[in-house]
């Protein structure tokens, strides 16, 4: 399992007792064949299915109109497939997201809503609940999570990361394979692979060595809650150089498929995993922690669903669970009775969400709870510890992110507005509402307003449903003693380095 620098331990865990709503507990359970043909009918053609997944990625490319950014392979992909514009993970961290996109469930209903949880507790999935290539496998499907894309041990750039990083323990293999070579004999084929670069680390560290032209920190755009200050612009820029990086990967991929001869029977999809890692984004339930890039080409000798139109602007509410039930359908695997994701595209296809649901838990130390919903114009949050503020103590964030001291420094010096000044408050607002139209960066917070109070009842009424309806295992804390564990891990692999990189940082000013 891919583990990030200052996590490798696991905490101990008392072991979670879930009770799974019924609908889950009972349904989940029923067999994967709602994709099957009814007697008589032709099977029709499975295509094989591709996932590239992208970390820590919003949707800052040149095909989703961001500037400064050159996303050549993304842009040719988006055009000769369907790109959505309103793809949300439900967690805006890697674990709780992939928790769930990888079972077609809420981490929230499925105990795994806390960061980097059970990595040693023997926890396991709710009855009936599995991960998608469980159910592909016995549809047939050979599954890979792909690491050695080139054949060449040698090969250091153009690999995967074979990442999984469950918030539950899987018992065997969940993968076949993590080869490139082996699937063009043994289709059909699920197969993902998984990029690092807009992850923070030693790949968005040297993005701007793998490219041409590296973004230009006087051109980029920001938020307007970032500070305009040289420091801000560059890592800003090293986001999108680690973008094109990325890019890069995506064209190899995409050209190793044809190469193969494999591009005219493989769906391929590209996602992130949450938002971007930057302040207010990763680790944080806002658009900007959620909202993620989604494109999907349908393969060229398969016949397309009604509607699939290459080049195509889809601006449907999708959450990532949906594409868990979607690729299950198109494989004519499911999706299951009881999967909380619903199909989007094909035969199978339902109406388009009314509302999207998501929230965020413990993080490393941080213990928080959020809880939201957004529909197609407005996002209302629910803060369970509005006396903690939004920039309470996460170390690797501290260490990470340079955003963070430097708004810390400029605070003190008074040279934040008063909207950059709010990160740094010790409170937050219980309840937050924000309208998308109108405020696209949730500056203005509507919560108080009473020109907004029908909208607030209604989305807090939908999320107060859910909460129930799915059987939220964050209203149980966690022990103390998890909290203590990870508070003593994260003195340990950080305190130090944060107290040199604040003096060195004194040093420079």
């Amino acid at each position: 399992m891919n583990m990030k620098p200052g996590r490798e331990s696991a905490a101990p865990h008392r072991h979670l007792t879930l009770a799974v709503s019924a609908v889950v507990a009972l349904a989940v359970v029923a067999t994967a064949c709602g994709g099957l043909p009814p007697d008589g009918e032709d099977e029709p053609e499975r295509p094989n299915i591709l996932w590239i997944i992208a970390e820590d990625l919003g949707p800052e490319l040149g095909v989703y109109g961001h500037p400064a950014v050159e996303t050549p392979n993304l842009d040719r992909l988006a055009a000769d497939g369907v790109r959505y514009t309103r793809a949300f993970t439900t967690a805006p961290v890697c674990s709780t997201s992939r928790s769930a996109f990888m079972t077609g469930m809420y981490q929230t209903t499925i105990g795994a809503h806390n960061h980097r949880s059970h990595r040693d507790d023997g926890y396991t999935l709710p009855a009936g609940v599995r991960v998608i290539t469980d159910w592909l496998r016995e549809a047939g499907y050979l599954t890979a999570n792909l690491v050695d894309l080139a054949g060449d041990a040698n090969e250091t750039y153009f690999r995967g990361t074979g990442k999984t990083d469950w918030n539950f323990q899987y018992d065997g293999e969940p993968f076949d394979t993590d080869r490139w070579s082996d699937l063009a004999g043994a289709e059909p084929f699920y197969a993902q692979v998984n990029f690092p670069e807009t992850h923070r680390g030693a790949e968005w560290d040297g993005a701007h060595e793998q490219i041409t032209r590296p973004a230009d920190p006087d051109a980029v755009w920001m938020p307007p809650y970032y500070p305009d200050h040289p420091e801000a612009r560059a890592d800003w820029a090293q986001y999108l150089n680690a973008v094109m990086s990325l890019d890069r990967k995506v064209g190899f991929v995409l050209d190793t498929l044809e190469r193969d001869g494999l591009a005219d029977r493989t769906l391929v999809v590209f996602m992130g995993d949450h938002g971007r890692a930057m302040v207010r984004g990763k680790q944080w339930p806002y658009d900007s922690g959620l909202h993620v890039p989604l494109i999907v080409r349908w393969p060229a000798a398969i016949p397309a669903p009604a509607g699939f139109e290459p080049g195509r602007v889809d601006d449907q509410l999708i959450a990532a669970i949906d594409l868990t039930a979607t690729t299950l359908a198109i494989a004519g695997a499911g999706p299951p009775d009881g999967m909380q994701g619903r199909v989007f595209l094909g035969a199978q296809a339902g109406a388009p969400r009314e509302y999207l649901f998501g929230g965020r838990d413990r993080g490393d130390e941080t213990v928080d709870r959020i809880r939201t919903v957004r529909d197609v114009r407005y996002r209302y949050l629910r803060n369970y510890f509005p006396d903690r503020g939004l920039l309470q103590t996460n170390r690797y964030k501290e260490f990470t992110y340079p955003m963070i001291p430097l708004m810390r420094e400029l605070d003190a010096e008074g040279q934040l507005t008063p909207l950059q000044a709010r990160l740094l408050a010790p409170t937050r607002s219980a309840e937050e509402l924000y309208d998308l139209e109108a405020d696209p960066y949730e500056t203005v917070n509507l919560a108080a307003d009473p020109a907004h109070a029908d909208v607030r009842a209604r989305l807090r009424a939908a999320l107060e449903g859910w909460i129930d309806e799915s059987n939220d295992q964050g209203r149980v804390p966690e022990a103390p003693e998890i909290h203590e564990y990870w508070e003593r891990q994260m003195q340990q692999n950080y305190d130090a380095r944060i107290d040199a990189m604040l003096e060195a940082r004194r040093q420079r000013r």
